[in-house]
């Protein structure tokens, strides 16, 4: 009996702590990678320790976003979008685009990821609390160039990301579909 009452608490301690993570994800989020000026910065840990949700390749030379794509979010953020089918304020969303490197292996021709090109950040703002070039849609939107990192090259949300995720606009502007881990 006290092992089944020290599961059941341990079980929820784990949902409380579930719930804490998410209703802190803006809070985080909007102190750590977003400053009052609505300067996104890219996490430096995200392949880490945050969730790879999953990856495209845009094998296309010529092609916008040509690359190996590998995307990641925060725990809480995948989890609370697994929950409820929607993005909880204060998600960040990192695709890192890398070079497509290929080879003849024992299974064959293969293709698997090079080095960092660069890296697109999305981050949700259910509140819209910034009104510049890098927000729209609820989002703020970022581009990072692999010699720069912490300069956001993006001209606006406008010119440099919207034509690209126009198609996943009744997804909330993300390309779901190739996300494994939300479903």
């Amino acid at each position: 009996m006290a092992i089944i009452k020290a599961l059941g608490l341990a079980s929820l301690l784990t949902l409380a702590t579930s719930v804490t993570h998410a209703e802190d994800l803006a809070t985080h989020t909007f102190q750590n990678i977003v400053d009052s000026n609505g300067t996104i910065s890219l996490p430096a840990d995200a392949r880490e320790s945050w969730v790879h949700l999953g990856s495209w390749v845009v094998n296309e030379a010529g092609a916008p976003g040509a690359g190996f794509h590998d995307v990641y979010t925060q725990p809480e953020a995948a989890q609370t979008y697994r929950e409820s089918g929607e993005f909880a304020d204060g998600t960040v969303l990192i695709k890192e685009i890398r070079s497509i490197l290929s080879g003849d292996k024992t299974t064959g021709p293969a293709l698997w990821a090079g080095e960092p090109q660069v890296w697109f950040v999305m981050v949700r703002d259910r509140q819209n609390r910034f009104d510049g070039p890098h927000w729209g849609e609820g989002w703020g939107w970022a581009l990072y160039k692999a010699d720069n990192p912490t300069r956001n090259v993006s001209e606006s949300f406008e010119a440099t990301c919207k034509g690209c995720h126009t198609p996943a606009q009744q997804t909330n502007w993300v390309f779901i579909e190739g996300y494994p881990t939300l479903k």
